[in-house]
């Protein structure tokens, strides 16, 4: 679920959340619980139901906050990676490691 502007909330059992994903794999979750945590925040992990046996299985992540939503913290550049550096959207959707402050790439400048 790539950041959005909505800001999606709820409940998961009897505990009021923010959602931050929803059908993320076990990698992903493991990402996001560990990257979230580091920022402070409680994370609440959820198994979703499978349709199939044979089907992976899938997680909602979520965290107490009510006020949290990742697209603003990513864009405020709020959130820190384990190593102290800011968290850029790539950063967030797993793309890359880099920290580069560049929301985009443009490719090789050349000089005029």
């Amino acid at each position: 679920m790539p950041l959005s502007g909505s800001h999606m909330f709820g409940s998961i059992d009897e505990t009021r959340v923010t959602f931050v994903e929803k059908g993320v794999s076990g990698d992903r979750r493991d990402f996001l619980k560990k990257l979230l945590e580091y920022n402070g925040f409680e994370v609440i992990i959820q198994e979703d139901k499978k349709k199939a046996e044979e089907e992976p299985q899938l997680y909602t992540v979520a965290v107490t906050d009510m006020v949290f939503n990742p697209t603003i913290w990513v864009f405020e550049r709020k959130l820190k990676t384990l190593d102290g550096h800011k968290v850029t959207q790539d950063y967030w959707n797993q793309k890359t490691q880099s920290t580069n402050p560049h929301y985009w790439n443009n490719g090789d400048k050349k000089k005029l």
